[in-house]
């Protein structure tokens, strides 16, 4: 029997989906990170670091691939695919006619893969597990990041779809365009977050559900080595760099941080949660 306030984390085994970066490349502009990285990546620079991050996220969990398709460059980002909750999924509706063609590869994935599909309504943007994030401690809750890409009307559609609790939240600086670039909630109801990315309002509603002692705040140095873009999976968070700092308040918290330089990926404006989707969500876990 645990002590207690010993932390306790997931004990099955999580199954990620990734997609392999086979045609990753900058190729337009639809967020401030790719501005001057057009043409100015390497398949082979890429290929070893998504390479490398499939390998440590392999350790503690199933991988699942989907397959990347020749002329759309961003699909190695499964996170944008859409969002898994039980054996539903959400699919996205991209906001940039660059990603649109994203969507038919993804329904067609996961309604062969055996999921229900959900539709939200026609003209509502929402780009998946990018903007929706499931809190990690008790109830049913989603936080699902607006102001960017997706629709403030998603929040609600979500929330009677999933019959789920949903809490928006506004996104204000715009190279934090998708909430998963800086707001990663971690095991146990642990909160990692850039406060300078949300406007006041949402600021004060992460602060009113999170407890003080669960909030884990980065600086800016950190937030813009996309520290807050991570994979969590129980006690391990694996992202492309923390600061000593954070480092250590992370590791107080009792996580075990693993770094994967994914700096090819972040000329594109994704790391290695952006690289990541959940496919046996379930909130709470």
């Amino acid at each position: 029997m645990a002590e207690p306030n010993t932390p306790t984390y997931e004990r099955t085994v999580p199954r990620v989906l990734m997609c392999a970066p086979t045609f990753f490349e900058v190729s337009y502009v639809i967020n401030p990170w790719m501005t001057d990285h057009v043409h100015d990546t390497t398949s082979e620079r890429s290929r070893l670091q998504w390479d490398a991050l499939r390998e440590t996220v392999a350790r503690y969990a199933d991988v699942v691939l989907q397959p990347p398709a020749e002329g759309l460059p961003d699909m190695t980002f499964a996170a944008n695919a859409g969002l898994v909750f039980g054996n539903s999924f959400v699919t996205s509706r991209f906001r940039y006619p660059q990603r649109q063609g994203e969507e038919a590869h993804a329904r067609a994935f996961f309604h062969r893969h055996g999921f229900d599909i959900v539709d939200l309504s026609e003209g509502v943007f929402f780009e998946g597990a990018g903007d929706a994030l499931f809190d990690r401690g008790t109830g049913r809750r989603l936080w699902m990041g607006h102001g960017h890409r997706s629709d403030l009307a998603a929040a609600t559609e979500l929330a009677k779809r999933l019959d789920i609790e949903v809490l928006p939240l506004k996104l204000a600086d715009p190279r934090f365009y998708h909430l998963d670039t800086c707001f990663c909630p971690l095991a146990n109801g642990y909160t990692l977050y850039f406060p300078a990315a949300f406007d006041a309002e949402s600021l004060a509603r992460i602060e009113r559900h999170v407890p003080p002692g669960l909030r884990i705040a980065v600086q800016e140095h950190d937030a813009v080595e996309f520290a807050c873009n991570a994979v969590n999976l129980g006690r391990v968070v694996i992202l492309n760099r923390a600061s000593e700092g954070l480092r250590s308040r992370l590791e107080g918290a009792g996580f075990m941080l693993i770094e994967v330089a994914l700096d090819e990926f972040m000329k594109s404006g994704g790391a290695a949660k952006c690289l990541t989707l959940r496919l046996d969500e379930a909130v709470g876990a």
